[in-house]
């Protein structure tokens, strides 16, 4: 039978090919593997993995109209194809730098993966982190102490922390409260958060060009909005006009927020999991227990 045959060729070719196949070969595929592995691993703490998805749509789009034969749109994106590299390049300046800066530190291999699972769990987003943040914002927002607090997610926020000043601590509310007390060599700019640590303050980011923002907000909330539009990171804005707290996500305003709605919309961005949210549930329903009890005694 014909399929009989093809088989037969197809194994025959697999062994031709297995005979020619030294170590070095092997030792090639694996560098290879291990530097596609690396760059994808870069790619998803940048902005660079959305413009990966958008060039995936677009060879797509391409697949599709040559199958179609659409002459014309093949001919309009052969010939734009030619500036496209130089274009990528331009664009992605930054996440380059970045990338060259990343291969000449001494511990690259764990900031793409390699590091052990005690430290990722040490520096995961806690409950405890959403009320010490919570508390903080609140207490600020009752004397109006104005306050910009940026939560990193899954795009490194390196290029902002560049611009500000070490700190490097666990999250608390007094720490947080002091750091943006005013008259405070710390308290101008804003402070970035990575899993339950403060890591820099004073930080520098980019205002939010949107003409759709209310005139009445200032530069505080342009600068939380704006590094929302740049990466997926969740910022959190007290006013020190009003005392109001707001979340900045995705380009996207949230004014107004009481404790429990800041807390409430925290956890589901920063997509904490369920057993720990359960055991934030827990303890916030023993208290209300307890405080019920106490008042029911007096």
């Amino acid at each position: 039978m014909q399929w009989v045959e093809t088989a037969n060729e197809y194994l025959k070719d697999v062994r031709t090919y297995a005979n020619t196949v030294d170590l070095f070969d092997v030792f090639e595929i694996l560098i290879i593997a291990f530097l596609v592995y690396y760059i994808l691993a870069w790619m998803k703490t940048t902005r660079s993995w959305r413009m990966l998805k958008g060039l995936i749509v677009i060879c797509v789009f391409l697949v599709v109209v040559n199958v179609m034969k659409m002459d014309n749109i093949v001919w309009i994106t052969q010939n734009v194809l030619t500036f496209a590299v130089t274009a990528i390049i331009v664009v992605l300046q930054p996440e380059l730098r970045q990338a060259l800066e990343l291969l000449g530190e001494k511990n690259f291999l764990p900031s793409i993966g390699f590091s052990g699972s005690s430290n990722k769990k040490a520096d995961v987003f806690s409950e405890r982190s959403v009320n010490e943040i919570a508390k903080a914002c609140v207490e600020m927002g009752k004397v109006k102490t104005g306050a910009l607090i940026v939560i990193e997610r899954t795009e490194s926020l390196k290029d902002y922390e560049r611009t500000g000043i070490e700190v490097d601590g666990i999250i608390t509310s007094q720490l947080l409260i002091n750091i943006f007390e005013h008259n405070t060599p710390l308290h101008d700019g804003a402070v970035i958060v990575r899993g339950n640590r403060v890591t820099y303050a004073t930080c520098y980011l980019p205002l939010s060009d949107n003409l759709g923002l209310s005139k009445e907000l200032g530069t505080r909330h342009r600068a939380g909005v704006g590094v929302s539009e740049a990466t997926d990171s969740l910022t959190l804005i007290v006013s020190e006009e009003t005392g109001g707290i707001s979340i900045a996500y995705e380009g996207e305003l949230m004014r107004h927020l009481d404790a429990e709605t800041l807390k409430e919309r925290m956890r589901q961005i920063m997509n904490m999991n369920g057993e720990e949210d359960a055991k934030g549930k827990h303890r916030r329903k023993g208290k209300g227990k307890a405080k019920g009890e106490k008042e029911t005694a007096e």
